[in-house]
């Protein structure tokens, strides 16, 4: 068993994992590959914008919520911003681990919804950070 977990974690095995996991039929399929892709390319798009158009000085205050209602009630350090591309970040992975485990699982639907999911997640933090960006411009 020792040998085993060694074998893994030299780099012949090492690249034998990674072969097995992205040889896998869950990487071949067109729908899992654009769903993925998709999601990642927006989830970039999260920190770039953040990146590019967030620029105040060191330790400035910003707006980090807007309500029409009441006004701004969330304000915070830049780096407070970052937290919402990173959630985003974490659940593009949680759902891609468990499609993944749902589509060895013969469940394609299930597998499908959750990537749909996380692409819609990924949209809504969109919206969220270039609402940020506009009212702190």
């Amino acid at each position: 068993m020792l040998e085993g977990r060694i074998k893994i974690l030299r780099k012949e095995g090492l690249n034998n994992l990674i072969k097995l996991f992205f040889g896998a039929e869950y990487l071949k399929s067109r729908i899992v590959l654009v769903l993925l892709s998709v999601s990642a390319v927006t989830n970039l798009l999260d920190w770039l914008a953040l990146i590019i158009f967030l620029r105040p000085p060191a330790g400035t205050v910003i707006i980090l919520h807007y309500n029409v209602y009441f006004g701004v009630d969330l304000a915070g350090k830049v780096l407070r911003a970052y937290t919402v591309p990173f959630i985003g970040l974490c659940i593009l992975g949680i759902n891609f681990f468990l499609a993944s485990y749902f589509y060895q699982q013969k469940e394609r639907i299930a597998s499908y919804v959750l990537l749909i999911s996380a692409f819609i997640v990924q949209l809504s933090l969109l919206i969220s950070i270039i609402s940020v960006i506009v009212v702190n411009y």
